[in-house]
């Protein structure tokens, strides 16, 4: 008896995520991977702003984090159903990407492009810090602008 009912409760778990459908995977991926990107992004801010002490240690860990991040194509993630007229208040992702797919892919490739090389520009000291954040908030904020809802 003991078995049958460790092995029941050990598939309610894996029927729960079977029917998890494509739609919330790919908003759950994608939204997992901004939170990620925000949050390091939001220690360089911090420490570039003064309002968290530099720390090398921290600034390079943050800066490295992002740009494996950017390594990541995350495009996959964005499928048709996704877009805030589907899941209204679910989602950001305006259905301009869906329509503009290259320009999509142009503007994450804006962003890699800033990522490279920042774990050695926040060395040294806050002053260095500001710059990368620059950098990776105009490329954000070019994405932000089309794609993302205000």
């Amino acid at each position: 008896m003991r078995l049958l009912v460790a092995a029941a409760l050990t598939l309610v778990p894996a029927m729960a995520v079977g029917q998890e459908t494509a739609v919330d995977q790919a908003l759950e991926a994608r939204q997992g991977f901004m939170t990620m990107l925000g949050t390091n992004m939001g220690t360089l801010a911090g420490m570039a702003k003064g309002e968290i002490s530099y720390d090398e240690t921290q600034a390079v860990r943050a800066a490295t984090n992002i740009q494996a991040l950017t390594g990541y194509d995350p495009t996959m993630h964005f499928i048709e159903g996704t877009s805030t007229d589907d899941l209204q208040d679910r989602t950001e992702a305006l259905p301009d990407i869906w329509l503009d797919l290259e320009g999509f892919g142009e503007k994450y490739a804006g962003l890699q492009q800033a990522a490279q090389g920042i774990p050695d520009a926040v060395r040294g000291g806050q002053e260095n810090v500001g710059p990368v954040v620059e950098k990776l908030g105009g490329a954000c904020k070019e994405c932000h602008d089309d794609f993302r809802k205000k």
